[in-house]
């Protein structure tokens, strides 16, 4: 499998045509993971934290402010036991993995996989994010890349720019303000040099910053998935770029 970076959109994401349609188109031309484990922005938590993995477990509805119906939404998946034990086993003694009992997938998880894989008839586990370290989050992606030889698909989930406190208006096709379109164009070059070291100095280097990311907890999640690559400074493939309410929903795939 390979191992993605995707923006993951606001809960009207699953009634947007178009960026609902590149995320189903994409999943359609991958292969059929065995397991998805995700790691959203969402869910920031140290030591590494792991999702319930009952089926059914409820879903974390961590937003505000939207229609009703999104609050009543399910995505009930498979038994992901399996995989925590799995996980839990690939990191350091010294660094025990805490299992949650109850925490359901947040909707940085849900709502992308709501779409990519309606039927939720894959097992799904959120790994929460337990640093904002780069070189942390490159060795984690390191030490979880042998799944996908397993077949379980490896997410890091986020949006490349962020900067929600700095918008002027809230609709979908809002145009980009500068401070994200610069920050894209500079991503969007370091990922195609596969240049790590550049993408890692995004606090003094990028353009844009820190308007992009006044926190940087939907960045940060990029590295888990260049850890993961097979080779990180390999250039990705950028699979779905433009802007959603004025901000990069630029996603990567890396072999």
């Amino acid at each position: 499998m390979p191992a993605l970076y995707i923006g993951h959109g606001a809960p009207p994401l699953l009634d947007d045509p178009i960026w609902s349609g590149q995320l189903r188109t994409w999943a359609a031309d991958l292969p059929r993971p065995k397991a998805i484990l995700i790691v959203s922005a969402h869910w920031e938590s140290a030591p590494v934290s792991l999702s319930a993995t009952a089926p059914g477990t409820p879903l974390v509805y961590d937003f505000g402010g939207f229609a009703r119906k999104y609050y009543e939404m399910t995505y009930e998946t498979p038994d992901a036991s399996a995989l925590a034990r799995r996980v839990a086993a690939m990191m350091p003694d010294a660094e025990p993995v805490h299992q949650h009992g109850s925490r359901g997938l947040d909707h940085g998880a849900w709502v992308p996989l709501k779409i990519m894989y309606p039927a939720g008839d894959i097992p799904v586990l959120q790994m929460s994010l337990p640093t904002h370290d780069p070189d942390k989050l490159l060795e984690l992606g390191r030490r979880l890349r042998p799944l996908r030889d397993e077949g379980v698909l490896i997410i890091g989930s986020g949006f490349l720019t962020h900067g929600l406190p700095f918008l002027k208006e809230f609709r979908i096709e809002a145009a980009a303000p500068t401070w994200s379109t610069e920050f894209d164009a500079w991503a969007a070059e370091a990922l195609a040099r596969g240049d790590v070291d550049e993408l890692a100095a995004y606090r003094d280097r990028a353009p844009g910053m820190p308007y992009a990311h006044p926190t940087v907890e939907h960045y940060t999640p990029l590295f888990i998935t260049l850890g993961a690559a097979s080779d990180p400074e390999t250039p990705g493939d950028q699979v779905v770029d433009g802007y959603w309410m004025g901000l990069s929903k630029r996603s990567l795939q890396v072999a």
